[in-house]
């Protein structure tokens, strides 16, 4: 027990904690905690050890000496910050009782492992104090209260915004005030002075000077004015910049600039009134500034306690990351925000989209300040389908676009070669069936009949009697010309021309798909047709797809949709269109992914895609994070063992994620020649567009960075 004891309290010493800090982080009561710490206990149960290890961000494994591990002052967030936007109860004019609310609520949210902590507009003494502003009681209060709060946030790790006026050279700025690690780091005063219907601001306040000064406060300088960005030295990607309320609603807000100068991060103390519709309008004036911005928005919002004369305020907190609400209060909750803003990701967005020349960038300074940025589990909650909005308004709406750009992408196409006719190889599986249903479609807008859509079946070794059926079914229910090609004895004969035995391998499989091919552009150019692509976005990633074969078509109108949209596009047609469409729809939807490749028995599918490459709702999920965000292999394995925690277990998602990176890498080459093909979801793998990538590129670096997470049995 003494080696246990000693590794917490060495662990203790590198983060700065003390014992009570580490009982509320961990959730050990400092009775139990001090027992182990004194080594006066004989045993510790393993639900204590485990939460004291996830308070430091150690393994239980190192703690009770059987693992060696590095002794870090960060811990692996993978880019993670915990945030809050705070609204206390506040006492209108009453500044011990606010800072005491204040430290109450730091305490809290530091036991939560949040690292940002925002509070509201003017909150030591309360927006609506009125003339009362002006009083030496009341200025002299607010400043000795922030020494204060420094003082007591020594023994955090949270950066901590407070409100407060502040006077300087004889004027009265309205300010948030940055404070960590036991000192003030800056004072960024508001920049857009309101004074508009119920807002006199002016009367009171001036805003902020156009360059960086300092500030006198209880007889020390700091930093002042709105060119501060304060940055956390232990994680440089976590860099705060500030809005005040106004600032935000105002033409060319300071934070655009602050964006452009680094911040990751831009925090708004605001004291904004609550009206009817005004909630609205302020959760998408958040979300569009924090989308444009590439940046995390935390909003923290004035509530009940301010004065009721004329005015009312709801608490309304928001936190957004790049146009997304990560979290929000309910009005009049008086409640807190928290959630997990993600800079690592806001940093590669930027890498990507910051591509141009900056402006306004002249005389900013960045005040440095030192934290423990909080690791342990990730807590964040991620969509299982991130191509399917979660909503089912939203959702019915992105797939009526979805479809409507395949059809109007087909429109163009045609319009342009001038062709009639397309031809589409429907198999019966949902690939070709949404690209009929999308040509079909295309075909009603441009008020052509669809007849001259020529289906084209072609059955051969492995084609069962259920999927043949539906294919034929569906094309009699959407009324186009249907035709069936056997390909069975011209794949023999191939076999017997290139000497090929016939039994089962990969020149057997890949044969029949480009026989396929082969069929479908003869007859495409005796129709003087093209040929319509029917292989997704997913299979493209995994390269699971003939090259030259099913990879090869005149126009690819399935090419950015991933599997799982491919499903829910075909699950949408079947809602909606109902009758005999919707009953084959149905039954395509219950049948088992399968190119078909292998020799069946007529009844029974043999080859089922997603028991040799893994599930596509982890394929497409793997695909998105790393393609659309970024992230990490290791951090991609992280999030789904959290968001597919009810539905595989770690070393299932381990198999499938390296599975899944294998075949990315040394697939490419595919994709480096794909066909026209129109995008439609947020990512595409088109060569001309969105993905530019060497087909030759080596992977280990990728596994390498995979294998620091693996599972004990994977790496054992």
């Amino acid at each position: 027990m003494a080696d246990l004891a000693h590794r917490i309290k060495q662990l203790k010493d590198i983060r700065g904690l003390t014992s009570s800090q580490l009982s509320k982080l961990s959730g050990v009561p400092l009775g139990t905690l001090n027992k182990v710490l004194s080594s006066s206990t004989k045993s510790v149960k393993t639900e204590t050890l485990k939460k004291i290890a996830d308070a430091l961000s150690v393994s239980v494994a190192f703690l009770l000496g059987e693992k060696n591990e590095p002794l870090k002052k960060q811990s692996d967030s993978y880019g993670f910050i915990k945030v809050a936007a705070v609204t206390p109860k506040l006492y209108l004019g009453n500044v011990d009782k606010n800072v005491r609310a204040i430290k109450d609520a730091v305490t809290e949210l530091s036991a939560k492992r949040v690292n940002l902590a925002v509070f509201p507009e003017l909150s030591l003494c309360g927006y609506s104090l009125g003339d009362l502003m002006w009083f030496d009681i009341v200025l002299n209060k607010c400043e000795k209260s922030l020494e204060a709060i420094a003082d007591f946030s020594r023994n955090y790790d949270t950066l901590i915004f407070v409100g407060a006026p502040i006077k300087k050279d004889g004027k009265l700025y309205n300010c948030a005030v940055a404070i960590c690690g036991g000192e003030i780091l800056g004072v960024v005063p508001k920049t857009r002075i309101p004074s508009y219907d119920e807002f006199s601001e002016k009367r009171t306040f001036v805003p902020a000077p156009d360059e960086n000064t300092t500030i006198n406060i209880c007889g020390k300088e700091y930093p002042f004015g709105n060119k501060l960005l304060f940055e956390c030295k232990e994680m440089e990607d976590f860099k705060v910049g500030v809005d005040i309320c106004e600032d935000m609603w105002f033409v060319h807000s300071p934070s655009e600039v602050h964006a452009l100068n680094g911040a990751t991060i831009i925090v708004n103390l605001s004291a904004s009134n609550e009206l009817i519709g005004k909630a609205e309008r302020r959760r998408k004036i958040v979300t569009i500034q924090s989308y444009k911005e590439c940046v995390g928005y935390v909003y923290a919002n004035a509530g009940m306690g301010e004065s009721s004369t004329d005015l009312l305020f709801s608490g309304h907190n928001i936190i957004s990351e790049n146009g997304k609400i990560l979290a929000e209060t309910e009005l009049f909750s008086q409640d807190y925000a928290i959630g997990d803003i993600d800079v690592s990701f806001l940093q590669f967005l930027r890498r990507k989209k910051f591509n141009y020349k900056s402006e306004h960038t002249d005389g900013y300074q960045t005040v440095k300040f030192s934290a423990y940025v909080y690791g342990g589990p990730i807590t964040r909650v991620y969509n299982k389908y991130p191509f399917i909005p979660a909503k089912e308004k939203d959702r019915i709406e992105a797939m009526e676009t979805a479809l409507d750009i395949q059809a109007y992408a087909l429109v163009r196409r045609l319009q342009q070669i001038g062709s009639k006719k397309v031809v589409i190889g429907i198999s019966g599986g949902l690939d070709s069936t949404l690209a009929i249903l999308a040509t079909s479609r295309a075909y009603d807008k441009m008020l052509r009949s669809r007849k001259d859509i020529i289906a084209v079946t072609m059955p051969c070794f492995g084609t069962t009697d259920r999927t043949k059926s539906n294919a034929v079914l569906l094309a009699e229910c959407l009324g186009v010309t249907l035709k069936e090609v056997n390909i069975s004895k011209a794949v023999t004969q191939h076999f017997e021309d290139i000497g090929h035995d016939g039994k089962p391998d990969i020149t057997f499989e890949n044969s029949q798909a480009r026989e396929r091919t082969q069929v479908l552009m003869d007859i495409a150019n005796g129709l003087d047709a093209i040929v319509i692509g029917t292989g997704d976005m997913s299979e493209m990633a995994l390269g699971w797809a003939t090259y030259n074969g099913d990879h090869m078509s005149m126009y690819g109108l399935n090419a950015s949709i991933p599997k799982t949209l491919v499903r829910a596009l075909v699950t949408h047609v079947a809602e909606t269109d109902g009758g005999e469409l919707s009953r084959v729809l149905y039954d395509i939807l219950n049948t088992p992914v399968s190119p078909e490749l292998l020799p069946s028995d007529g009844d029974n599918i043999k080859q089922v895609t997603e028991d040799i490459v893994g599930p596509y709702v982890l394929h497409d999920f793997f695909m998105y994070h790393f393609v659309s965000n970024g992230f990490a292999p290791s951090k991609i394995y992280k999030i789904a063992v959290k968001t597919f925690e009810n539905d595989y277990d770690e070393v299932t998602v381990y198999k499938w994620i390296e599975n899944f990176f294998k075949r990315f890498f040394i697939q490419q080459f595919k994709r480096s020649c794909m066909p026209d093909g129109v995008k439609v979801s947020s990512i595409s793998f088109s060569p001309r567009g969105d993905w530019r990538m060497p087909s030759d590129m080596d992977r280990e670096m990728w596994l390498e960075d995979l294998k620091t997470v693996a599972p004990k049995i994977i790496n054992k």
